[in-house]
């Protein structure tokens, strides 16, 4: 069984370092698979074997230092980090006095075209550059040298080669006049390239903590202590009863204590109390919803002018908003699969640009004869080239996409899901609990076995009843909650055996049919069970209720096959589902829906919201046979499905996208690559929206990524660019890539 590992990585720059922290990791014993993320500055480690993850972590992170980068574990918050000195070299201390050693160098050059000389003497620039030089810039020999030891280059390789060669020859130049004043030194381009370099890091690092933002706004909701009662019981509810604990020190069974404007700290039960409740950052509802007794409650919450009392269900990890971070977290750390070609092309862009910049320069030399000349130009080739922007085009994207997705109700829990959504050219839909609310009512019972002598209207429900106590379909709970309502007390039943799509069959044990086989079945159940000639009186009953848009279904004596009663139950529909339906439809794509209730039902269903094809009476294990139907209708055919149940897992599974209501099961959720944390369909146009917008910027960034590179070599080889202007256009591009996906944000429901 495979394990997956999340850690964080610092010191990486570029696709190249990318590429060399996977490599190191793949070299590990038990590694099945690594992906390691720029943008996150994560990597996700997926083990096998039967040793735990927390015996190899330290393995991992031994691996990570050696090939020259530095790791740490996550926690859960993100809290437990080890804190950065006030100063380090990729600090904005650091900056700071780069940026300040650096101005007298480039000031007189500003001031030349003005006809001002104030070049400054050698001995001085000497003094200021070669801090820059070899204290500040030290983190590109480093990361360059360990880099190239593990037999890759990257992007600090690169910027140590080439501000190398423009010092060496500002060394040599002051050699030669004698250790004078010359005419011309390149101290400046050295120190300037690794200032703005520098200057675009922290540009870049300033600009992806925007896109983090979804995540720590999640984090934000988490309170760092819990009210609990001390004795655990409802009896005293005074102050000197509540004792504040740090919020991972609640277990399963406490009883926590909610005062009003205060954030809920734990997934529960209301068991005493009533309030409203502002869930809007965990499902972007935007409305209060109110909460009264056994209603359950996500941590994470505001909490109104009421108090509330919550019986603790799930903690720490195991919590709903703990598992969104996780969501967001893992979905922003994958790779979407266009991110492997990018990562494919920068394992040879650094060897390239090294062996263009040579070539370069020979040419160069050998046609015009000029050392200095030749080698400024081919330092700036080096500078220029510098493959950031390339490593983060598309995380960065993806990573504002999930953001964006996240505040909005919609959990993209990979970056796969998010890539193919905007290709989607057919969607389906299951219809309980999906299209409709799921909260079907008994709206007619008839008593149709035996005359009432024998059995009474209450002895058939009470059948019923205690026959449905083993099921959790919603028939079975509308059947239940309508018994309660008429006081009946239920029959018992033993040897109860569920069958998917058709019913729930039993052994009574008590009442008037103890000891007699009896069944509650779908209507499809009736027609496969009855001879056509004995279906015909029950049909003209059934048709009277189908034709009305109500479910049927049967209680029925096996062995004799006595039907005993009729039941017909009635589901609405969710709000607004036929717009939703509209703009699925103004994006091109078909409708589908998959139900397993009555044909006439569904089609009624589906003509009054506009849905393009049904798919009716069809058995749980059918509907994924379905899905690959529909995949096979045409070669660029995408599908996705959409549903909430146990039964529509292996659907959700078997399309190309899976999309769960978060009302729904948690094998659903799980097997699904998106998550809708409302039960309102209209989040699925939406997060086909979002997934458009993001694959548009992908697409744009890349765009931008790779012009830089073939516009800027090629001038910085023909000697347009100096290497203080090809510094500043490779920063500019790592700083127009993030800002560029940073526009995601402004992204809203239309």
């Amino acid at each position: 069984m495979s394990q997956l590992v999340t850690l964080k990585i610092d010191g990486m720059t570029c696709a190249s370092c990318v590429a060399r922290v996977e490599k190191t990791l793949l070299k590990i014993e038990g590694v099945d698979a690594a992906s390691v993320n720029l943008a996150t500055e994560k990597a996700q480690i997926r083990i096998g074997g039967d040793l735990s993850p927390e015996s190899r972590i330290d393995s991992f992170i031994q691996a990570i230092e050696k090939a020259g980068f530095e790791a740490s574990r996550i926690d859960l918050k993100n809290q437990r980090n080890p804190a950065k000195s006030m100063f380090n070299l990729h600090g904005g201390y650091a900056l700071a006095l780069a940026l300040l050693l650096s101005a007298p160098l480039v000031l007189p050059m500003l001031l030349m075209p003005f006809g001002i000389h104030a070049m400054l003497p050698a001995w001085i620039q000497f003094l200021l550059a070669t801090p820059v030089q070899f204290l500040l810039g030290s983190r590109f020999y480093i990361a360059g040298f360990q880099g190239l030891r593990s037999g890759s280059g990257n992007m600090d390789l690169l910027v140590a080669i080439g501000t190398s060669a423009a010092y060496g020859l500002s060394i040599y130049e002051w050699y030669l006049s004698g250790w004078g004043n010359p005419h011309q030194l390149y101290f400046e381009s050295s120190a300037v390239v690794i200032s703005l370099v520098m200057l675009g890091k922290w540009l870049e690092a300033k600009a992806k903590k925007e896109t983090t933002e979804a995540i720590s706004a999640l984090q934000a909701l988490w309170p760092n202590e819990a009210k609990v009662l001390k004795s655990n019981s409802l009896q005293d509810l005074s102050y000197q009863n509540f004792q504040e604990v740090p919020i991972d020190q609640v277990l399963p069974g406490d009883l926590v204590v909610v005062l009003p404007g205060e954030r809920v700290p734990v997934d529960g039960l209301v068991i005493d109390g009533e309030s409203e409740l502002d869930e809007s950052m965990l499902t972007g509802e935007t409305r209060l919803i109110m909460k009264g007794l056994n209603a359950t409650v996500t941590g994470g919450s505001m909490n109104g002018a009421g108090r509330l009392i919550i019986k603790a269900i799930s903690v720490g990890e195991e919590s709903t908003l703990a598992k969104m971070i996780q969501m967001v977290e893992d979905a922003q750390a994958q790779k979407a699969p266009i991110q492997r070609l990018v990562d494919q092309v920068s394992a040879w862009f650094v060897p390239a640009v090294i062996v263009i910049a040579i070539a370069n320069f020979l040419i160069s030399y050998f046609v015009i004869g000029h050392f200095e000349l030749a080698l400024i130009n081919s330092v700036a080739i080096l500078v220029i080239a510098c493959p950031c922007a390339l490593g983060l085009a598309t995380p960065v994207a993806i990573m504002a996409g999930t953001g964006v997705a996240a505040k909005s109700g919609i959990l993209i829990k990979d970056a796969q899901a998010l890539e193919l959504a905007h290709r989607l050219t057919i969607i389906a839909f299951d219809k309980t609990g999906t299209l409709t609310m799921g909260q079907a009512q008994l709206m007619k019972f008839s008593n149709l076995g035996y005359s009432s002598s024998h059995l009474t209207d209450q002895e058939v429900l009470s059948i019923a009843m205690g026959l449905q106590m083993g099921s959790e379909h919603p028939l079975a709970k509308a059947v239940i909650h309508y018994c309660e309502q008429q006081q009946l007390t239920p029959e018992s039943f033993k040897e109860l055996v569920i069958q998917a799509g058709k019913g729930i069959q039993g052994l009574c044990s008590s009442g008037q049919l103890n000891g007699k086989q009896l069944a509650f079945i779908s209507h499809h159940g009736l027609i496969e069970m009855l001879a056509e000639s004995d279906l015909a009186k029950y049909q003209q009953l059934a048709d009277q209720e189908l034709n009305q848009g109500h479910s049927v279904s049967w209680l029925v004596e096996l062995g004799t096959s006595t039907v005993l009663g009729m039941f017909a139950f009635g589901d609405q529909l969710k709000p607004g589902v036929a717009d939703v339906i509209a703009r699925l439809h103004s994006m091109n794509i078909q409708t589908v829906m998959i139900s397993g209730d009555n044909r006439v039902v569904a089609n009624l269903i589906a003509k009054q919201i506009g849905i393009d094809q049904v798919f009716a009476e069809v058995m749980p294990s059918d509907k994924a046979r379905i899905i690959q139907e529909l995949k096979s209708t045409s070669s660029n055919a995408c599908i996705a499905m959409v549903g909430d149940g146990v039964n529509d897992a292996p659907a959700l599974a078997a399309a190309d996208v899976g999309i769960a209501m978060s009302t729904g099961t948690d094998i659903a959720i799980h097997v699904s690559g998106i998550t809708l944390m409302r039960g309102d369909p209209a989040l699925v146009p939406d997060a086909i929206e979002i997934s458009k917008k993001t694959w548009q910027k992908i697409k744009q960034n890349l765009f931008w990524a790779f012009i830089y590179n073939l516009i800027g070599i090629p001038l910085a080889a023909m000697g347009y660019l100096t290497p203080v202007i090809a510094g500043a256009a490779m920063a500019a591009s790592s700083v127009s890539v993030i800002s560029n996906a940073l526009l995601l944000k402004r992204w809203a429901r239309h």
